[in-house]
């Protein structure tokens, strides 16, 4: 994990690529788990006797739950030393260009796009590549907004 000594060494970064999360694996317990909380439960993410003869040949997670990874992700990546607190802000923008079939491995590839001032903090907005192992099309990239509290 990469460790930033504050907001001015995290300014001087921003274009860079900030690191790569370790490979996490999708498992149908997550994808349950996702729909019983949201209660999106459609076939090609919970029944894998249907999904097997749709369209990606097996069950694939929720982009919404691969969206959710993000966080998780993102704390292997870097961490902002002297921050009172993080909170998140938003998303700029969000497209899911790849399914991801359950039992694949999944990773953030993260970028810092800018870090200006504000009237509660700084904002922070990071570009996420989540890849899956093996694809040439990344799972998700979306724009995230931080509200960063010295």
């Amino acid at each position: 994990m990469r460790e930033i000594q504050g907001l001015t060494e995290l300014a001087a970064l921003v274009g860079e690529e900030l690191g790569v999360s370790e490979w996490h694996t999708v498992t149908q317990d997550q994808v349950k788990a996702f729909a019983d909380s949201t209660g999106d439960q459609q076939w090609i993410h919970v029944d894998p006797v249907a999904a097997a003869a749709g369209p990606f040949g097996r069950t694939v997670a929720h982009g919404y739950l691969t969206l959710s990874m993000i966080p998780y992700l993102t704390k292997q990546v870097y961490r902002v030393k002297g921050l009172l607190m993080v909170v998140n802000y938003g998303l700029n923008k969000v497209r899911f260009p790849s399914a991801v079939p359950v039992g694949s491995r999944v990773r953030d590839r993260l970028t810092l796009v800018s870090v200006t001032a504000s009237e509660r903090g700084h904002q922070a907005v990071f570009r996420h590549h989540i890849e899956i192992d093996g694809a040439d099309r990344p799972a998700c990239v979306a724009e995230t907004v931080s509200l960063l509290v010295e």
